[in-house]
């Protein structure tokens, strides 16, 4: 059960009526604008000594809609809104959060060591891209098996449509996927389908359009650090305590009013932060106060490959449960695709480096981006997550194209099975398990001449690949501004039957991974991959006295001498996954399959 948390900034009922409250240290003078069915009126506002400015609203009440007046400036929606349902620019709603009927009292999260994440876009998966469109598919997403959905960014963005990293209203579930009880009773509702839901949030920029902060105060942004999305929030500098307490009362406020069990932090490498206590390091534990007894699960992204991130403050680590670890993602594309270009072009792609991938967690290179802390033993599987697709690797491609898009399907089922086989923990982008038909592209719903710099700089970073390196081409690449790109990224949910030789693989493996002990197991020490030759991988895992073992064929027929009592107890090449169905003698891995074999 979560502990009972309110903001002290924002618009919050009271007994009195509504009580509302900024920071707005550099002013003289703050009002509150309100409008109702009493009319609209103007409140002036009394100051404290550190910049707060508050008055109690006696006849506003949820509905009511505000903005604030902060100095000489114009109306202001608030930086603590709990709703726009106007966009960005418009005037924020009163909420109140304690209407809400929850009905997971006895739910507790969902432990690390079981995680199996299925990254998921709200927009996009649904033709009516909603919260209660979502909640209709929960019995079939926790059907297959997952324990974790991971939601790409919902604070408000502008425009309808966007991948949520220009977020600017952080407290403001996205108006377009619907209203802030819409997304509470899907909550609501995967817990009671045994799925745990962690937020993707951004803490390291503000996005281009909407962002009113400066018109409060300056120092919501740092004066010297900036990060390649812009400037950097203000986590160190002047007055950083109540920037810091903005993003604390965040993720308290996801937590307590929405019942969110953890959080996915973007790009924490540009949190540039020099306090004593880092800005994540404190949001990892206020979280976890606030959280009571309930089991969060935080991961972070940061480019650097840094372990420390998931050891405790006490090991000098920031407290996280699991980082992003991509070098599975580079090897397993490049050796699939033969792509080096961009990002990839760190990784060598041979089985060789696959296998010191899923014996380390992390890979022998580090994206070029810095070197990684090194990995003890002692560093559980579950730290790492590992992928074949997520939002990044798939739409950050010119075509948003998917790997199964570039592979034919037998391939693309031996690198399934190696990845549910992999001792780390394992990430599912929506629509992967059925090998979804649709591309997942970058779309934004920017003003017209924002729009216009947002589709021009997309298609300049694009010109690093050798098919996009004359401008003619890249004009073919879809505009993230045209509503084309958007609907044509969304998911076509029938393919879990027209493919369902895929869909049907990816659900008993991960039936197989959360039921066989030796694949439940977390500890890195029981696992060892091996490469045994330029298109074989072999992964033995064991645990409570059970053994198995992995071989995945990515070339043709293979024979290889097996020591042992050895018996299949799964294989890609089932006819049921779409594959010959002929038995195999043991030692034998037919072309471009994977089998599970298990001894005695």
């Amino acid at each position: 059960m979560t502990n009972h948390w309110q903001p002290t900034l924002g618009a919050n009922i009271t007994h009195d009526g509504v009580r509302f409250a900024i920071w707005a240290p550099e002013h003289d003078r703050c009002r509150v604008v309100i409008s109702d069915d009493h009319g609209e009126r103007t409140l002036e506002m009394t100051g404290t000594y550190d910049g707060i400015w508050s008055v109690t609203g006696p006849l506003a009440a949820a509905g009511s809609r505000y903005a604030f007046l902060p100095g000489d400036e114009p109306e202001t929606p608030d930086v603590y809104s709990r709703f726009q349902p106007d966009g960005v620019h418009g005037r924020s709603e009163v909420i109140d959060p304690s209407t809400f009927v929850w009905t997971d009292q006895d739910w507790h999260g969902c432990r690390p060591e079981d995680a199996i994440v299925y990254e998921l876009h709200v927009g996009t998966y649904t033709p009516e891209g909603t919260w209660d469109a979502l909640i209709d598919q929960l019995p079939v997403i926790a059907d297959l098996g997952v324990t974790v959905l991971e939601i790409m960014p919902v604070a408000q963005c502008p425009g309808n449509r966007n991948w949520g990293y220009d977020g600017v209203d952080h407290f403001a579930p996205a108006n377009s996927y619907g209203r802030p009880d819409d997304m509470r009773r899907f909550v609501d509702i995967a817990h009671r389908h045994g799925l745990a839901v962690i937020l993707d949030v951004v803490y390291n920029h503000f996005g281009p359009e909407g962002n009113y902060t400066g018109r409060y105060s300056s120092y919501y942004l740092s004066a010297t650090n900036r990060t390649d999305w812009g400037p950097a929030l203000n986590w160190d500098g002047a007055h950083s305590h109540h920037v810091r307490q903005w993003a604390i009362d965040n993720v308290c406020y996801w937590i307590t009013e929405f019942h969110i069990d953890g959080f996915r932090f973007d790009a924490t490498q540009a949190l540039l932060d020099t306090s004593p206590i880092s800005i994540l390091v404190e949001l990892g534990q206020r979280a976890c106060e606030v959280a009571g007894d309930k089991t969060l699960y935080l991961v972070a992204e940061d480019g650097r490959h840094d372990i420390a991130r998931t050891r405790s403050v006490e090991r000098g680590g920031d407290g996280m449960n699991a980082v992003w670890a991509d070098d599975f993602h580079h090897e397993m594309r490049v050796h699939l695709t033969n792509d080096s270009e961009m990002w990839l072009q760190y990784a060598a792609g041979t089985i060789s480096e696959i296998a010191t991938t899923i014996n380390g967690g992390f890979g022998p290179f580090t994206g070029g981006i810095g070197k990684s802390s090194g990995v003890d033993e002692d560093d559980p599987a579950y730290a790492f997550v590992h992928c074949l697709q997520n939002h990044d690797q798939v739409g950050n491609r010119p075509l948003g194209e998917r790997l199964h898009h570039l592979i034919n399907s037998d391939r693309y089922k031996v690198a399934s099975a190696l990845l549910l086989f992999d001792p780390e923990t394992p990430l599912i982008f929506m629509g992967q398990e059925f090998a979804a038909s649709t591309p997942f592209s970058f779309f934004t719903d920017m003003p017209e001449e924002l729009g216009k710099m947002v589709t021009e700089g997309r298609r300049r970073e694009f010109s690093g690949f050798a098919a996009f390196s004359d401008p003619a081409t890249r004009d073919g690449i879809p505009d993230p501004q045209a509503e084309s790109t958007f609907t044509r990224s969304k998911l076509r949910l029938e393919e879990r039957d027209t493919h369902g030789g895929i869909y049907g693989l990816y659900r008993d493996l991960i039936q197989l991974r959360r039921s066989q002990p030796a694949m439940r197991s977390t500890d890195r020490r029981t696992c060892v991959a091996t490469a045994m030759g330029a298109e074989l991988i072999q992964v033995v895992r064991s645990a409570n006295g059970q053994e198995l073992m992995l071989r995945a064929n990515f070339g043709p027929e293979t024979s290889v001498p097996i020591h042992g009592d050895w018996s299949v107890l799964f294989s890609t090449d089932d006819a049921k996954y779409g594959g010959s169905g002929i038995p195999t003698e043991a030692g034998v891995v037919p072309a471009r399959s994977a089998l599970i074999l298990r001894n005695p």
